[in-house]
């Protein structure tokens, strides 16, 4: 077993099998993207074959914790729009018509202090839903899998994004 912890930096290998599974439950799969999708539990998620086949491909990367990763399938198959032109962060901090954030400054400030995985799967696919689906697949993975007191960075790094791009947000 690889003991390499899975990081999904840019360009690395699990990013790599990450966006060829995501390809795949469109072009190959759709029918196991809708089961995914309609996951009301983390539990759910383990029941689905694809996301098996996103454990198996990262297996042989590095070491995976299943529970992170199924908040990391759940989520992405929620994405219609892979855009990694920006940060999650700061696709949450732009975008309005009227230059004012997609996501509201009290909505990004309760999202940072969920701890819980379960809240964050709801949070998160709220935020999705916000962001009409067109996300930075590979920001969105990174920070749901080193979303943890251990990495408290990604949260920091979101707040100095997303305040950033949006300073009036309250």
């Amino acid at each position: 077993m690889n003991e390499h912890y899975l990081k999904f930096k840019k360009d690395s290998p699990e990013v790599r099998k990450l966006s060829e599974w995501w390809d795949e439950l469109e072009k190959k799969y759709r029918g196991e993207r809708a089961v995914l999708r309609r996951c009301g539990t983390l539990t759910e998620v383990v029941f689905s074959p694809a996301y098996h086949r996103l454990r198996r491909a990262l297996m042989n990367i590095g070491r995976v914790d299943d529970n992170l990763l199924s908040l990391v399938a759940v989520l992405s198959a929620r994405v219609k729009t892979n855009d990694s032109a920006a940060s999650i962060a700061k696709q949450m901090a732009t975008g309005k018509a009227d230059g004012s954030a997609r996501v509201s400054g009290l909505r990004f400030r309760r999202l940072l202090k969920m701890k819980e995985q379960d809240e964050i799967f709801t949070g998160m696919g709220r935020i999705i839903a916000l962001l009409g689906g067109t996300v930075n697949l590979q920001s969105l993975a990174r920070s749901l899998y080193l979303w943890n007191d251990k990495y408290a960075e990604i949260r920091k790094e979101w707040a100095l994004k997303y305040y950033s791009e949006a300073p009036n947000e309250k």
